[in-house]
């Protein structure tokens, strides 16, 4: 069994302007933790993953997702010997949660959270129902997709979908929950590792974006028949990708 991607977040020297930006693009709900600098976020999307928006301690923005794993330190291990940089050693935050972060051989962010133990994974909030936009998607973009397909599929046990084209394929974690993403190349001007938002229009996503502060990387593109997708950079200069399946929410 690979491992589930089961939280993202998103960063910058001051979080307010996220917290505005986010909250009013895609309808979250977003709770300030105690003792401020970080806000929990409920999509209010029904599904897929919650996350959190912060304030940088380095003035770096950032944002990625979390992959879960029950030993933080043999993870960060096997990816430092497949070519990865740990950034954030394993880190106990008072007993609430346990993480780690590393740049994977790109140099793209990635974070680690510690499993809950197995009597406490029906505790984690899942996503309220609601009129938020649903985060249902990761996606890696390096700077070559063979090369990034490799490293994700050895150190988390993924299984990458080989039957699509190879510039970018589909990647199953095997997981059983959380959600599922895509692996890839995205050349010198668009490498990421981030999250995308199930939205009703893609354009007036990206537009609405752009009102709000944010700047339009690419989009909508089709994919497809029944696919649109697009991405944006937010006030920060975080990528957050966007997406849309014609006819559905």
């Amino acid at each position: 069994m690979g491992n589930a991607v089961v939280h993202f977040e998103i960063g910058g020297p001051d979080d307010r302007p996220l917290v505005d930006f986010y909250g009013q693009l895609f309808g979250w709900d977003l709770q300030p933790f105690a003792g401020g600098g970080y806000t929990l976020v409920d999509t209010r999307g029904g599904g897929g993953i919650n996350g959190g928006i912060g304030k940088s301690q380095t003035g770096e923005p950032w944002s990625t997702f979390y992959v879960e794993a029950d030993d933080l330190q043999a993870v960060l291990d096997r990816a430092e010997l497949l070519g990865a940089k740990v950034v954030m050693p394993v880190t106990d935050f008072g007993g609430a949660v346990t993480i780690a972060m590393f740049n994977d051989p790109d140099g793209l962010l990635v974070g680690l959270v510690k499993s809950a133990p197995p009597s406490e994974q029906g505790n984690v909030p899942a996503p309220s129902a609601g009129a938020g936009e649903a985060v249902d998607w990761f996606e890696v973009l390096g700077s070559d997709a063979d090369n990034t397909q490799r490293f994700y599929a050895a150190l988390f046990g993924w299984t990458v979908d080989t039957s699509g084209p190879p510039g970018y394929r589909l990647v199953d974690t095997g997981a059983g929950r959380g959600i599922q993403g895509g692996l890839g190349a995205g050349g010198q001007a668009q490498r990421w590792a981030t999250i995308y938002a199930k939205v009703r229009d893609v354009e007036q996503a990206l537009a609405r974006a752009e009102q709000l502060g944010g700047a339009r990387i690419y989009g909508p593109l089709a994919v497809g028949d029944d696919m649109q997708t697009g991405a944006v950079r937010d006030p920060a200069g975080n990528v957050l990708g966007v997406y849309q399946h014609h006819g559905t929410h």
